[in-house]
């Protein structure tokens, strides 16, 4: 089936405080520059008091008000984190309140695929869209990771920062493409165990380079498109050198690629939504462009879809 969606508009929050690799220094053994080089990240955003819930409302309601869309309309909400406020009721629950959403028949829930969630999540609510039974979908990404790293493993507690981004889409004219999958994790290489993140950084690397560059090739044939007819690549934020290395692979230029990796960190399901948003406010433009998102993470979760701006 195919599906025709119209992304109306995107929002994004980040916390007011920021943790620099100047900071880290003074909690691990680390230097500024062995971070900036290994990752590209010099900043990330850390959520104190607020919770997921609390900076994807901020979010949404960004994208609310930048257009001063009807909140009537939307009766479905879904959010991608792995961090959420509590085990139950979920997170898109609180944000359904918050936004004063709380009186209405909405359909809200949670999806679980880590930094590949919130193109679970958009496939999920693009789908449901169409069914015409639903008028227009609150998508999602929300993460709180730092309150999930382990500031004894200086490799991780590195990586990861907070924030929370938004898209609200309704029935469209525009086609939408979508290429999710997954593969066992039999070696736990990338997991969340006792509240804290672990992760074996070698093998994810290698992981993510073969499937980002799989990712984009199958969703380009599932289209029919050609890498000229993309106008921009939002890839998942977490790491500089895994976008460089697929870059050089695939022979796209880096210019091609929106990379905010450097302010913000690995915000995991949030990060691509967020990227997404900063891309549309710094480019701002009359005519339509086809975004290619591609995310990869733990499970192993990885998908890709191609949408139209």
């Amino acid at each position: 089936m195919n599906t025709f969606i119209k992304v109306v508009s995107t929002g994004r929050y980040l916390p007011e405080k920021t943790l620099s690799n100047t900071d880290l220094e003074k909690i691990v053994d680390t230097t500024s520059e062995w971070i900036e080089t290994r990752t590209g990240i010099i900043n990330r955003h850390v959520a104190d008091l607020e919770t997921t819930s609390d900076m994807a409302a901020k979010a949404a309601l960004q994208a609310i008000n930048k257009i001063g869309y009807d909140v009537n309309k939307i009766d479905l909400i879904i959010t991608a984190t792995i961090s959420g406020d509590q085990q139950t009721p979920s997170t898109s629950n609180f944000i359904q309140g918050k936004i004063g959403l709380s009186h209405k028949h909405i359909m809200a829930f949670d999806i679980n695929a880590a930094c590949t969630g919130f193109i679970y999540a958009l496939e999920v609510a693009s789908t449901l869209i169409q069914t015409h039974k639903f008028k227009a979908a609150l998508v999602i990404g929300a993460e709180t990771l730092t309150k999930l790293v382990d500031y004894n493993d200086r490799n991780t507690c590195v990586l990861f920062g907070d924030g929370a981004g938004a898209m609200i889409i309704e029935h469209g004219e525009d086609e939408a493409f979508f290429s999710n999958a997954s593969y066992p994790d039999k070696e736990l290489v990338l997991t969340v165990k006792n509240n804290k993140i672990a992760m074996d950084g070698k093998k994810v690397y290698a992981f993510a380079v073969t499937v980002v560059e799989e990712s984009i090739n199958k969703i380009l044939k599932l289209a029919k498109l050609k890498q000229e007819d993309i106008d921009i690549l939002i890839p998942h934020q977490a790491n500089i050198r895994i976008i460089q290395s697929v870059s050089k692979s695939m022979e796209i230029p880096m210019d091609k690629f929106f990379i905010n990796i450097r302010d913000y960190g690995n915000t995991s399901a949030a990060s691509i939504i967020i990227a997404l948003d900063e891309y549309l406010e710094h480019h701002p433009s009359t005519k339509q462009r086809r975004a290619l998102l591609v995310g990869f993470g733990g499970g192993f979760t990885f998908g890709s879809a191609i949408i139209t701006l």
